[in-house]
């Protein structure tokens, strides 16, 4: 049967091959769905920065193959079984929309195992992984309160899912901890990678006065427009995007998805992988805070590091109440904590964004 893929892998287009040739004769071959391009300098960057450190750890003892620019449409369910029928081993589906296509192909192919990013459908096959960025949205919430002078924060949102409503929350409280007057006004992108959306989504916002912007899309263009607009402060998303420090980009947060890579792909060789659920954030490591530049404030940064290691720690978690939902009915009594539950569900904002979630 091995062999068999193999040669279909030679028939199959559109899988971008990683990597030399391998000497090997069997080597465990490990592939990706992308959803943007291996340079969006974002989200896809930093997954293929994964790949990538596989083929550093394992040597020839790995291939690796991805596939950019898929959508999340019929198309990832053609991608995903064209990299199955190729011989791959272990898949990696690296957007919430890819869910139910891994689901379907994972049915088809039960010797193959399945990662899927950001999701909750799980199978014998079929894990799945994510990170909890809103506590590097936390963080940044109280960088953007503290730095905002005309009390408007703009936020980019990608498509109206939990992922992006709880960063949206986070991000939010923290900022208004530090600055009751502040208020958000979010733009809904729907993509998660057009550059050219997003840079008018950015001006968007900045006509509306924002002087801080914060993202959850993919690219570098909200920089470049914050850059060309002058005076408005950006973060970072899922990468550095250092090329743009000290202004406008002041800290960011950076998606490491490496260890996660290399630990699951090591499981498959030694034939103990099994199907698990991952949401790790700060402590562990899966979520990194770029530098905080010298645009910020000496005690804001200050501030921020001893936030990202109360975090870190499990010390303070970023939903700890007393929290309302946006229509002032209570959330979470004084010290109560959010639960995993409510949070992978969440689908309200909180009290004080004065914005409506899109069906």
């Amino acid at each position: 049967m091995k062999m068999i893929t193999k040669l279909l892998a030679g028939a199959t287009l559109g899988l971008t091959m990683a990597g030399p040739v391998l000497a090997q004769d069997d080597p465990t071959k490990v592939g990706f769905i992308y959803i943007g391009p291996v340079g969006d300098g974002g989200w896809t960057y930093e997954h293929d920065q994964g790949r990538l450190a596989v083929e550093e750890e394992f040597g020839d003892a790995v291939e690796t193959v991805y596939q950019e620019n898929v959508p999340e449409s019929a198309d990832a369910e053609r991608a995903i079984t064209q990299m199955a029928l190729s011989g791959a081993d272990l898949i990696f589906t690296t957007s919430f929309g890819y869910m139910d296509p891994t689901m379907a192909v994972a049915e088809k192919f039960p010797d193959v195992k399945f990662e899927h990013a950001t999701g909750y459908k799980r199978a014998d096959n079929v894990s799945t992984y994510s990170a909890r960025f809103y506590e590097g949205r936390a963080i940044q919430g109280h960088i953007a309160g503290n730095l905002t002078e005309s009390n408007i924060i703009g936020y980019i949102g990608s498509f109206p899912i939990p992922e992006v409503i709880r960063g949206m929350n986070a991000a939010f409280l923290h900022a208004k901890k530090v600055n009751p007057d502040v208020e958000f006004k979010i733009v809904w992108a729907f993509t998660w990678f057009d550059p050219a959306k997003e840079a008018d989504a950015a001006k968007a916002l900045i006509d509306q006065g924002a002087d801080v912007v914060l993202q959850h899309t993919d690219s570098t263009a909200p920089q470049a427009a914050a850059q060309e607009a002058g005076g408005v402060y950006t973060f970072g998303q899922a990468s550095d995007m250092s090329e743009y420090a000290p202004m406008p980009r002041v800290s960011s947060i950076i998606d490491d998805w490496a260890p996660y890579y290399i630990a699951r792909t090591q499981a498959v060789m030694d034939g103990t992988w099994e199907s698990t659920d991952t949401w790790d954030g700060i402590g562990p490591g899966m979520v990194g805070i770029g530098e905080i530049t010298d645009a910020v404030p000496a005690d804001v940064k200050e501030e921020a590091l001893a936030l990202k290691d109360a975090i870190a720690s499990g010390e303070y978690h970023p939903f700890t109440g007393p929290i309302n939902k946006q229509d002032g009915s209570v959330w979470l009594a004084e010290g109560e904590t959010a639960d995993d539950g409510t949070l992978l569900g969440m689908d309200f904002f909180v009290e004080g964004i004065n914005a409506e979630i899109p069906n």
